[in-house]
């Protein structure tokens, strides 16, 4: 398990983390959630030992094997089931069937599989990496943002997968459907401190929202009785006869606590410029054919109405031609077949994966938002670019200073500048947090012309689209109803072709086997499983028990700590000594019970990976 005490991290003047804590439980799957440069990457690389923390103590069990998505791209074996297969551990190095299952999972083919990892695009090898990952199985498993690399299938697929993973695992995402689907705990790094609860992301935002109304009104609260009070003392203090009630009021005022004005925390909040338009149609798509190879066409006489008011989704897997299509829409790409014809009043408004390196690195944010409209003024500019979350001298930092995401904000500030009645947008949250991400979808509902958006996110598809542009199945479709409709009606292909036609070791008398060994087998298989449960089971309510009462342990010093505080302002010795003891026992009872934790979660490790093993061997046998 993992232990985050009191730590603090800053650089420079900026304070990331000022006496944070966290914890996580045996088994337990966190989303990790904060704002874009409040810390969750950074936390991530102090718990692997890749920074060192300021002040405070990340603690780990011994022999705890935890394991990252690395972004770095470095491959030594000639194919893909090879390297894959490194992410092994060496009792499994023959297991080649559980990287074959993850690799189709991910969008692997068969085919592929003997391929060389530098055939494959960018995407492709980090979900190369990501296999690694999750076939090592690690004590902890870090994630972070691991649905930037895979389609909505592939995605759909690890949702699955995850939600069976046994060990811990802390995963950072801007996808919400994503994370509450897979995750027990969501925490939130927030003012510098992490928050952490059972339950999903939207429980903890309206925990965190209501204790801040809470404060809120506490402070304004004490501020008015402050003020009284020292309204009274000014008044009164030259009064002989008020002394005593003065002195009263001053004692008053240096015990209460004064309460420090929360910091506005800054949203990204926009809105589409509309370029007014009156007719019905602003652009027609006939028979459509593009393809970079004549042998693999990616359209094919494809057809699309675009009227002035839709929500359109592109929708399918990487790589089969849905940035391809837009680039064709915006004229981008010319068509080698059929015609694009548009309405002379259309104006674009154009997100694209390749459009942030257009961005001139020697531009400053402000000037690079102008250049998309030289009819604002510089006001104007300002106000879009403070938006974009570049206020004041932000806005005078270099394109070549900034982040990818920050990148991504100028490109979306500049479609702002320019009006525009109908907007292409290519997976345009890669980079956005999840306030941000909102913030778009609100602002695309709004907009009165005409949107066409490529995206991965369920969520946003449920929200936003009433038509979709389906590639599937080597074709591209257009499906006039909603995303769930879809589903239903059509559905995804989830299974992969070949997942289990794999090299695992299945001999040929057990796929022809008699129905009297099958049925030995089955028998012999519920056996195995109900040993597990009756192994297992009890070791799980030991280290519920365990957790519980750590949780309680932990809430009665926080309570002590807070009596001792007030037993040492007000000099009450004999409480001070008591609470003193109380706390001494009450830390050492959380150590033993923790270490008692930590022995009873290894053990249950130990045995889940033993019946695993002789499930496995029932299967091969």
């Amino acid at each position: 398990m993992l232990r985050i005490q009191d730590l603090c991290k800053s650089y420079g003047g900026q304070v990331l983390f000022d006496k944070a804590s966290l914890q996580l439980t045996p088994g337990e799957r966190l989303g990790l959630m904060g704002r874009n440069g409040h810390g969750k990457s950074t936390l991530f690389r102090l718990i692997l030992g890749e920074e060192q923390e300021d002040s405070g103590i990340i603690s780990k069990p011994k022999h705890y094997r935890m394991g990252h998505l690395a972004q770095h791209l470095h491959f030594t074996q000639p194919t893909i089931l090879e390297e894959g297969c490194l992410g092994l551990r060496p009792e499994e190095e023959h297991d080649h069937y559980k990287v074959e299952r993850i690799l189709f999972g991910l969008g692997f083919t068969e085919a592929d599989l003997q391929k060389a990892p530098a055939e494959f695009s960018g995407g492709f090898q980090i979900r190369l990496n990501l296999a690694k990952v999750l076939v090592s199985n690690p004590n902890l498993l870090l994630l972070d943002e691991p649905t930037n690399y895979l389609d909505i299938v592939s995605i759909r697929w690890i949702i699955q997968f995850l939600r069976s993973w046994e060990n811990e695992l802390i995963i950072i995402s801007h996808d919400r459907e994503f994370m509450d689907a897979v995750t027990t705990h969501t925490a939130l790094i927030h003012r510098q401190k992490i928050r952490r609860i059972q339950g999903n992301s939207r429980a903890l935002y309206t925990l965190v929202a209501q204790d801040e109304e809470t404060y809120e009104k506490t402070r304004l609260n004490e501020e008015k009785q402050r003020k009284h009070a020292e309204a009274f003392i000014n008044r009164f203090k030259a009064q002989a006869n008020r002394a005593t009630l003065v002195q009263s009021r001053i004692r008053m005022l240096e015990k209460m606590p004064k309460l420090d004005k929360l910091s506005q925390i800054q949203n990204l909040d926009f809105q589409f410029h509309y370029a007014p338009f009156q007719a019905k149609i602003l652009m027609e798509v006939s028979d459509l054919t593009f393809s970079f190879q004549p042998e693999n066409p990616l359209i094919s006489n494809f057809n699309l109405t675009i009227q002035a008011h839709d929500r359109i989704a592109v929708i399918g897997k990487n790589g089969k031609g849905k940035s391809t299509l837009l680039n064709l829409l915006a004229q981008e790409l010319s068509p080698q077949a059929g015609t694009i014809r548009h309405h002379p009043n259309m104006q674009v408004g154009y997100f694209g994966q390749t459009n942030i390196i257009r961005l001139n690195p020697k531009l400053t944010v402000e000037t690079e938002i102008a250049h998309a409209n030289s009819k604002l003024d510089r006001t104007t500019i300002r106000n879009i670019c403070g938006l974009m979350m570049f206020s004041g001298d932000h806005a005078e930092k270099k394109i070549s200073h900034l982040s990818g995401g920050e990148k991504s904000r100028v490109l979306l500030g500049k479609i702002l500048a320019a009006p525009a009645n109908l907007l292409f947008l290519d997976e345009p949250t890669n980079h956005l947090d999840m306030q941000s991400i909102e913030a778009l979808m609100e602002s695309i509902e709004n907009f009165e012309g005409a949107a066409v958006i490529v995206t991965h996110s369920e969520e946003i598809l449920r929200k936003i689209a009433t038509k979709l542009v389906v590639f599937h199945q080597g074709k591209v479709k257009l499906f006039l109803g909603t995303y769930d409709e879809f589903l239903e009606k059509v559905g995804w292909d989830e299974t992969p072709d070949k997942e289990f036609k794999t090299t695992a070791a299945i001999s040929t008398e057990s796929l022809v086997a008699s129905p009297l060994n099958k049925k030995a087998a089955r028998k012999k298989r519920a056996d195995i499983i109900t040993k597990r449960s009756c192994t297992l089971d009890p070791l799980k309510k030991e280290m519920e028990t365990l957790e519980k009462e750590i949780c309680d342990l932990e809430e009665m010093v926080g309570l002590a700590n807070a009596e001792l505080i007030k037993a040492s302002q007000t000099q009450n010795r004999e409480a001070f000594i008591v609470l003193s003891k109380k706390l001494k026992d009450s830390q050492k009872q959380i150590d033993e019970k923790f270490d008692r934790l930590e022995k009873i979660s290894q053990k249950h490790h130990e045995q889940s990976h033993k019946y695993e093993m002789l499930l496995k061997e029932c299967l091969e046998g």
